[in-house]
């Protein structure tokens, strides 16, 4: 039963232009990927970061992020390509959704870094000023998600459900008409999280790698709620999801690395990239200083003096003393 109030999704997800399907999907994806690139070059040049450099990171990162976002949901989710009554070329159609974003980080920072590595650029700078915009660009990509009906959450009637169309409805689930709007859910927490993470940068300017090790914590944390709400077919290990445990492990890892760069690596990098980068400050420890006092001139001349005069005076002072002896003797 619909609610009074509610969140209709769309009634088509591709369009014929030509004879050429243009699916929403893939448009969310592009569209995400474009106004990231926007926000990434604006801070990276405010970092002094050139735009050039930049687009080359940007042309090898994203179609690595991509296979990898590919490569991570066909692993986690190979029940749906291969076995019994499966087709395992499926696994090649990305435009019919499964994109996993743990895969998409790894792979596209591994891409990243081979670049950064090539054109002497702090990698982590980079990851920092790049941050914001992979969680727009995420928020972005949620809404294929809502085109496509899929990846909702638990039956609801809270008056932002979500209507799903009765053949995207999971079995068991067929008598529901709303769910919850996982989609939006994490799209509004990636936009907030977004935002946090400039206001941070601006207030304390962070570098070394502390915004992107936010990004890891503040997203790992908001999918581990918005995972457990969802009830699409995936694999479970005792009772939890895979993506559950994965967040966890991200967060752990992000918050450890954070805690870390903020003992270890103060404040930020003053040159992001050139030919001739400083290494990284490896001690901050000031160097010690010799506190013994400097002899002072003619000090050890007049001691080599006195040491030298000291013989004459003593042979002197005796020779007195045996005069006087002498003459005391004549007198007895």
């Amino acid at each position: 039963m619909l609610t009074l109030y509610s969140i209709p999704s769309p009634s088509k997800a591709v369009w014929e232009i030509g004879g050429f399907p243009l699916r929403a999907y893939a448009l969310c994806i592009i569209a995400g990927i474009i106004v990231a690139m926007i926000i990434a070059t604006r801070r990276w040049r405010a970092r002094g970061g050139t735009a050039d450099s930049l687009e080359l990171v940007i042309a090898v990162g994203v179609p690595c992020g991509i296979v990898g976002a590919r490569i991570y949901h066909v692993i986690t989710d190979y029940d749906l390509y291969f076995g019994p009554g499966r087709n395992p070329i499926d696994a090649l159609k990305i435009w019919q959704g499964g994109l996993g974003v743990w895969g998409a980080i790894a792979l596209g920072v591994l891409g990243g870094w081979l670049v950064a590595r090539r054109k002497n650029i702090r990698f982590l700078a980079l990851l920092d000023s790049v941050a914001p915009g992979i969680l727009v660009a995420q928020a972005i990509g949620r809404l294929g998600n809502w085109f496509n009906q899929e990846l909702f959450g638990r039956p609801t009637d809270l008056p932002w459900a979500l209507e799903i169309d009765p053949q995207y409805r999971p079995a068991g689930y067929e008598q529901f008409a709303t769910f919850h709007p996982t989609f939006l859910y994490e799209m509004l927490w990636c936009l907030a999280a977004a935002l946090v993470l400039v206001r941070l940068d601006k207030k304390f300017r962070l570098g070394h790698g502390k915004v992107f090790a936010l990004y890891i914590v503040f997203y790992t944390a908001g999918r581990f709620w918005i995972e457990a709400l969802r009830i699409d077919t995936v694999n479970e290990i005792g009772g939890f999801r895979l993506n559950n445990y994965t967040s966890v492990i991200g967060f752990l890892a992000g918050l450890i690395w954070f805690i870390w760069l903020v003992r270890n690596r103060p404040g930020r990098e003053e040159t992001v990239e050139g030919e001739a980068l400083p290494p990284e400050p490896a001690d901050m420890s000031p160097e010690p200083v010799d506190t013994s006092p400097e002899p002072v001139e003619g000090a050890s001349t007049g001691s080599a003096r006195m040491t030298a005069e000291s013989p004459a005076e003593e042979a002197s002072t005796s020779s007195a003393r045996t005069s006087d002896d002498a003459g005391e003797d004549g007198r007895n």
